[in-house]
């Protein structure tokens, strides 16, 4: 069984084990890129960063880089950690990084590739709910899955969209999984606002669920994006480069076969690996949650722009709009100026320079 110090090592990399002499050099050149890992469990939900860590595909270390992931209890914890230097990349989330960049302009971060460009948030309540659009959220008890997550600022940008404001909600901490079922069971919250992932978990639990739409505006937008400290796009360029191909190839190979995706991860993580149920049964419930989020990964047919990773002024700029509304600074934009600082799709075309077809036939034709 492959385990993940295997690869931390740099002497795994297959395809260059016949260079005689070059894998030593390898090992002492290999740049470990550390991510602030907000969902704090290394689950295979990230196959589409972990998948081609593995041998069989080998996509990070040809450049160079390979990743060691770092938990965070929160986003501001990621942000913390990248200002500080303890991490090389993190999560990026405008509702709840503009404000934090507008009150502190040493917070100087940029993003430099999205992850998620749809929009894979989700609003769940218990079937017999009154609650039946995103308004009816305005002054209910709405769970979180802690108090640092993205699900407040999320609430807070659908309310404002529609006028309203969120100053009589309550945001309860209900966690993940069994925990938060019990909550929405037994009523201790009206609403949760969370990832398609964790409404998936819920489900899982036995806690029967009701989907309500998003906002028309924000459901339009991604929700995920990665940052660095933007002294990193200059330093660390070819790094960066090497690591975010590698991210968009491990996404498209994981999309086009999620089964293998998931194998993949758990070789890497063999800690990840669900106790007590066989492979299948696990790979089951898996699939289910997966269900949504693996096409949330990659860009709408219609996206005038496919290049994996990129952004536009036009959806920062709304980012800007709602975060302004969502933390009541009406001045957020004049205080964080030109929107076009805030990202960079100035790597995006280095990292696309790859044969993305032969990594979708790849996907289809592996063999475990």
């Amino acid at each position: 069984m492959w385990r993940r110090r295997d690869f931390g090592l740099g002497v795994g990399a297959l395809g260059l084990a016949g260079l005689t002499g070059a894998l030593p050099a390898l090992a002492q050149q290999l740049r470990v890129m550390k991510v602030a890992n907000t969902a704090a469990v290394n689950d295979p939900q990230q196959c589409f960063t972990t998948a081609g860590q593995h041998p069989k595909l080998n996509f990070y270390k040809p450049g160079g880089v390979d990743i060691e992931y770092v938990n965070m209890s929160s986003m501001t914890q990621a942000m913390q950690s990248l200002r500080a230097g303890h991490v090389d990349f993190g999560p990026a989330v405008p509702g709840i990084l503009l404000p934090a960049m507008a009150k502190d302009p040493t917070l100087d971060l940029v993003s430099v590739y999205k992850w998620l460009p749809r929009n894979a948030n989700v609003i769940v309540v218990k079937p017999a709910s009154g609650i039946r659009t995103a308004a009816d959220l305005a002054g209910k008890r709405i769970g979180v899955r802690s108090l640092g997550d993205t699900g407040i600022s999320v609430t807070r940008a659908m309310l404002s969209e529609l006028g309203l404001k969120d100053d009589r909600c309550e945001y309860i901490a209900i966690g993940d999984g069994a925990p938060a079922g019990a909550a929405i069971d037994n009523d201790r919250v009206d609403a949760m606002v969370a990832f398609d992932t964790a409404a998936a978990r819920i489900e899982l639990v036995g806690t029967r669920l009701r989907y309500v739409p998003l906002t028309p505006k924000f459901a339009q937008l991604g929700s995920g994006w990665i940052c660095v400290p933007r002294e990193s796009v200059k330093k660390d360029r070819a790094a960066l480069v090497a690591l975010f191909r590698g991210i968009a190839k491990s996404t498209i190979f994981s999309n086009a076969n999620i089964d293998a995706g998931i194998d993949l991860h758990w070789a890497v993580y063999p800690e990840s690996r669900p106790k007590g149920r066989s492979d299948d049964e696990a790979r089951k419930e898996l699939a289910f949650i997966m269900k949504d989020r693996k096409n949330s990964w990659m860009r709408r047919p219609e996206d005038p722009d496919q290049r994996m990773g990129a952004s536009s002024l036009a959806e920062w700029t709304a980012n800007i709009a709602m975060a302004a509304d969502s933390s009541k600074n009406p001045k957020l934009a004049e205080e964080l100026g030109d929107a076009n600082r805030l990202f960079t799709n100035e790597l995006i075309d280095e990292i696309n320079a790859f044969d993305k077809q032969a990594v979708v036939d790849m996907a289809k034709g592996f063999k475990a």
